[in-house]
């Protein structure tokens, strides 16, 4: 009953009645999943489970058991089996669980493809995790690689947007074509026009000769827009075009330019709160955020945090020519439990740090130089310093006071100017610009 049930899914099934049978099969037909009852004639659905588990870890195995044995299934949950059906067996709920199954099945080999495919294209295995957040990520970029659509990569500063957006480019059609990164925050609103489209001789003082913009620069390939939410409005209406029609005009110039190119955005404000503000078009909103790929904190995925931080201590050891570096048991710790506001950024800066601090053969978490969380005891205690870090020389304890101080004024400006960022520089009595360096900074320009 259940293999017509398979089959007529499409799914093609090969039967085993035994556990010495279902071994030799395993290793014979090489299955994308396992269906094995628990009670046999010989053997038991355990040794199945053992054998394909030793044959493929990733194997998805779902076990079936008597109503009255629930507890050798949740055995088997333990011993690796992906889930289990009760007797008497539903065929439409053994079909969701199969599909589901090779779903997932599907997706990590993808993932594991795609760790691959970049590895060879970038030189080495920049995109570091496991979390299935990550993966998703990476499987709906391969998705997008294929094709020429709009991409807009979301996500809080520092959780390395430029560099999925790289991953993008380097999977694509266009991987042999050049790569162009502009920041839209980084360079004057002034200035920021010229950088984009180029200008004519004589366009203006000092313009004497003709310069190629980054849309001309990028022909052929992909041109990143980072920080794409800072662009100017006036910006706006011609980046719209560009991406619409692939023409725009050099500054002080009349003449079309025609150019072929893969636009990737970024951002790491809330594009559709702002165009809601009428800070920013809504129709280049929508031009942009054809196919939106939302890239998560490393809050998010704190089981990555220990993996990132080697690599960081290798990468940095080999860099600085140091020895092999381990993190102690207490630094691993320290790590998982920080709460990351500048997300990958703030961790490699972090390891960069304590790689040239260590001095013996391991990092312990005084290299490190993060403040422990809090206990919740201590919250409400009157010791204004009782929160801070204070090891480490005067001038590094006083720089980390400085730093929460400066970020706790900052988080209470905001909130008292609802939000409004010229508002809170105001009351803050700083520059606009100088607002948004340190709210940068400290990961709060979110």
């Amino acid at each position: 009953m259940l293999r017509f049930a398979l089959e007529a899914r499409g799914h093609t099934v090969v039967e085993a009645c035994d556990e010495p049978e279902a071994v030799r099969l395993l290793h014979e037909a090489r299955p994308a999943l396992v269906v094995s009852d628990l009670r046999l004639p010989a053997g038991d659905g355990f040794g199945v489970l053992h054998a394909a588990k030793d044959l493929d870890a990733e194997l998805p195995v779902i076990v079936m058991t008597a109503f009255g044995s629930i507890q050798d299934a949740v055995a088997a949950i333990k011993d690796g089996a992906l889930d289990f059906l009760p007797k008497p067996i539903d065929p439409d709920h053994l079909l969701l669980l199969v599909d589901r199954a090779l779903a997932q099945r599907r997706m990590a080999t993808e993932y594991t493809l795609l760790k691959e495919e970049l590895a060879s294209r970038l030189g080495g295995p920049e995109i570091v995790g496991e979390a299935p957040a990550l993966k998703q990520v990476l499987v709906s970029l391969q998705r997008a690689a294929g094709t020429d659509t709009t991409v807009l990569l979301q996500g809080e500063s520092g959780t390395g947007k430029e560099l999925f957006a790289r991953a993008l480019h380097a999977l694509s059609l266009r991987a042999d074509a050049p790569f162009v990164a502009i920041n839209c925050a980084a360079i004057p609103e002034g200035l920021l026009e010229t950088e984009l489209f180029g200008h004519e001789k004589g366009a203006f003082t000092d313009a004497n000769v003709r310069k190629q913009g980054k849309f001309e620069v990028a022909h052929r390939g992909t041109i990143f827009l980072d920080e794409v939410g800072d662009l100017p409005l006036s910006l706006q209406a011609k980046i719209l075009r560009a991406i619409e029609q692939r023409t725009f005009e050099r500054v002080g110039g009349n003449a079309l330019i025609h150019v072929d190119v893969r636009v990737v955005a970024a951002s790491n404000k809330n594009l559709r709160a702002a165009v809601a503000a009428r800070q920013f078009r809504e129709d280049l909103y929508f031009r942009l955020s054809v196919y939106p790929i939302t890239i998560p904190p490393l809050r998010e995925r704190r089981e990555d945090i220990p993996i990132l931080a080697r690599h960081f201590v290798d990468r940095f050891c080999r860099d600085m020519k140091k020895q092999r570096l381990m993190l102690s048991d207490s630094a691993i710790r320290l790590l998982e439990r920080y709460r990351w506001p500048g997300n990958v950024r703030e961790l490699q800066n972090c390891i960069e740090r304590a790689v040239i601090l260590a001095e013996g053969d391991t990092i312990h978490r005084h290299h490190l130089s993060l403040a422990p969380p809090v206990p919740a005891a201590e919250k409400g205690e009157s010791r204004p310093l009782a929160s801070f870090d204070l090891s480490g020389s005067l001038a590094d304890a006083s720089r980390r006071v400085l730093a929460e101080v400066e970020r706790q004024k900052l988080r209470e400006a905001l909130e008292a100017a609802g939000g409004d960022r010229a508002r809170a520089a105001e009351l803050l009595q700083v520059r606009y610009k100088t607002l948004l360096a340190k709210l940068k900074q400290y990961g709060l320009d979110t």
